[in-house]
């Protein structure tokens, strides 16, 4: 995947609020079932933020993060063939 495939991703997909850490660490979420046609492209974005972002501290664990055009960006699971969400934060947060 390029970045420019990333960002196709990232309009292609749906963006739900998350209601876990609302208060602490806003964020969305998007799920891999939610566009099945698209499931290859989710494997593909999910490769993509291992292999370009950059890894940070988040309470106890470590996460790898990539930022595109104001977000950073993460998975949840692994390998990736086990990775049903991936997660956006707005960079500086959400007013």
């Amino acid at each position: 995947m390029t970045e420019q495939q990333a960002r196709k991703y990232i309009a292609a997909v749906r963006w739900q609020w998350a209601k876990t850490y609302a208060r602490s660490w806003p964020h969305e979420y998007t799920v891999r079932k939610w566009r099945t046609e698209l499931d290859q492209d989710f494997s593909a974005f999910a490769r993509y933020i291992r292999e370009h972002g950059r890894p940070e501290p988040f309470l106890d664990r470590t996460h790898v993060y990539l930022y595109v055009d104001g977000y950073k960006y993460w998975t949840m699971g692994a390998p990736i063939d086990d990775t049903t969400v991936i997660n956006r934060a707005r960079i500086g947060g959400y007013t």
